[in-house]
């Protein structure tokens, strides 16, 4: 709740006003490359100064071949995720398959604009593979206008990280550079190094980053350490 003080000639009154929305931090991260995608995120759960969670990664897996990364409001991610699942899983069954990465990413945009008028405040990055198996990487905006990107931040620290990415692996700014695209054990230990550069600067972006790397044989998962203070 926000309280607020208003004013009159003779009297002052205090009103209670509520705030449905909480900003609880994080930063996700995803890249795509020939074969594989990554979305990685940190495990801080935060609120204004205070850590509720030092172990609460905000990459969730929708199925064997799609994860997506939510940070933001964790009600609203929280909320979001699962009707994310239950509509997954009512199409499993009238379909007999399971939905693709590229289906996921149109679902997710039908959830978000019809969230429009009230949307979830909520940083959406999925990643998964294609139908000719290459990796694959959408970022959404809240209500639901999305594209698919080689590589994208979202979150708290995303200022810090989209330039590093951009240098890195759209060889913005950079010249007699073949643009070739990043390999599989580079784009993790570049994932490493830049969040490694947010912890130190992002109050909200800590604890640890956990990876999860997509490829045709499932989905790996990995941990890093990174700053707790």
């Amino acid at each position: 709740c926000v309280l607020e003080y208003v004013f009159s000639s003779s009297n002052f009154y205090s009103i209670m006003s509520f705030n449905p929305y909480t900003q609880n931090g994080g930063t996700v991260l995803g890249i795509s490359g020939e074969d594989y995608a990554i979305v990685a995120s940190d495990t801080r759960l935060s609120e204004g100064y205070s850590i509720h969670s030092r172990n609460s990664p905000k990459t969730y897996k929708l199925s064997d071949g799609t994860v997506l990364g939510c940070a933001g409001f964790h009600g609203d991610v929280l909320t979001l995720i699962k009707r994310i699942e239950l509509r997954m899983k009512n199409y499993k069954f009238t379909h007999k398959r399971t939905m693709s990465t590229p289906a996921t990413a149109q679902m997710l945009a039908t959830m978000l604009y019809g969230k429009r008028f009230f949307p979830y405040y909520t940083y959406n990055i999925l990643a998964g593979l294609d139908s000719e198996g290459k990796g694959c990487v959408f970022s959404f905006d809240p209500v639901g206008s999305y594209e698919r990107e080689t590589f994208r931040a979202a979150g708290t620290a995303s200022s810090l990280l989209q330039p590093l990415l951009d240098n890195q692996i759209g060889f913005k700014n950079q010249t007699g550079v073949e643009a070739v695209p990043i390999e599989k054990d580079r784009a993790v230990a570049m994932v490493k190094d830049v969040f490694i550069s947010a912890a130190e600067r992002d109050i909200y972006t800590g604890d640890s980053v956990f990876i999860q790397i997509i490829t045709k044989d499932g989905i790996e998962t990995e941990s890093f350490p990174l700053r707790r203070d």
